[in-house]
């Protein structure tokens, strides 16, 4: 009898996925660094995002005084019909200026989680514990600017889905409009560090990117179109697409169509490169297994080490698994933030 297996056709593609822009350190850097970012630009549909771009039409919503910095909320128009909400958190200690951390939530039901405010009872050991990346951005010294991702709390879809997971309906529709969320997203990002100039008292030559999961998926992802972002710190979301994205089930939104072909996750992080990247990573996580982290990290440190900046690369293991570790994430950061001069 034959053995029926429903993925080994894909499985046996994905041994073989062509790759036709590895990193090959006997290429020449720059050129392959611009070859790259088109390419990425191209298959995460950047050319219809930018095709529908609109004037960002801010509009600020709140303003409140919290216990030790000012809360914000905005509204902006990051392209037409794409309606961004924001939480700018200011601290109150006194500096002329604030270096900027963008927060960025993963698949919960929120951006209120970010500044500790659950909508409900079944939030609270989240929203007030270990959800709180805006608040804890404060209390190490940064503002922070959280940022409601495509797709997700607030910009949830409308239809009725039975999808398991928030954002497959969008991201699915995204692919066949010439597009991906996950370059929606990436969009945003850029966006709204736009509007930061607007804010007196931020620092914006000093940005810095985290979230976890979903939300460490773009502080990848968006400090590869963005170079005002000076420091990216990814957690729980870096991971080979061989281990991760073609081997696991994830969200239809960390895909990119024809990615294979071309890259791997970690050939990208040249377009990071020079500037500051730390990957933080769950020991025991399974759905970025530590084995397909360490595998890509170490072609990250041979294109840092090809770009000349070796040091401004580094892998930060956690003992816990798909989780976000306050602790080491802001200790991380702020060693990289020193390391800079901020």
């Amino acid at each position: 009898m034959i053995e029926i297996r429903g993925d080994l056709c894909h499985e046996l593609l994905a041994q073989k996925a062509a790759r036709k822009l590895a990193f090959d350190p006997a290429k020449d850097f720059n050129a392959w660094k611009q070859e790259i970012k088109e390419k990425l630009k191209e298959l995460v549909g950047w050319k219809s995002i930018e095709e529908n771009a609109c004037p960002l039409n801010m509009q600020i919503e709140k303003e409140e005084q919290k216990d030790g910095y000012k809360q914000i909320r905005f509204v902006f128009e990051s392209e037409t019909g794409a309606f961004v909400p924001c939480y700018l958190l200011i601290p109150d200690t006194g500096k002329e200026k604030y270096p900027v951390a963008i927060t960025l939530q993963g698949h919960s039901s929120g951006f209120h989680n970010s500044i500790g405010e659950p909508k409900n009872e079944n939030e609270n050991d989240y929203a007030l514990g270990r959800g709180q990346f805006a608040v804890q951005a404060v209390k190490n010294g940064y503002a922070a600017l959280a940022i409601e991702q495509r797709a997700m709390g607030e910009r949830a879809t409308s239809r009725h889905t039975f999808a398991a997971v928030m954002c497959t309906f969008p991201a699915l529709t995204a692919f066949q409009l010439g597009r991906t969320v996950l370059g929606e997203r990436m969009w945003d990002v850029q966006r709204a560090i736009d509007l930061l100039s607007n804010f007196e008292m931020l620092d914006t030559d000093k940005i810095l990117i985290t979230g976890n999961s979903g939300g460490g998926t773009m502080s990848f992802y968006a400090a590869c179109l963005e170079e005002r972002i000076k420091l990216s710190v990814p957690s729980c979301a870096f991971c080979s697409y061989k281990e991760s994205t073609l081997n696991i089930y994830h969200c239809a939104c960390n895909y990119i169509p024809h990615a294979s072909e071309w890259f791997e996750m970690q050939d990208l992080a040249c377009l990071i490169s020079p500037r500051n990247l730390v990957v933080v990573a769950g020991g025991e996580d399974r759905i970025f297994p530590i084995s397909g982290v360490k595998d890509g990290f170490a072609t990250v440190q041979s294109i840092y080490e090809k770009a000349g900046c070796a040091d401004k690369c580094s892998l930060v293991v956690t003992p816990k698994a798909h989780w976000w570790c306050e602790d080491i994430v802001w200790d991380t950061v702020n060693a990289e933030t020193k390391k800079l001069g901020w």
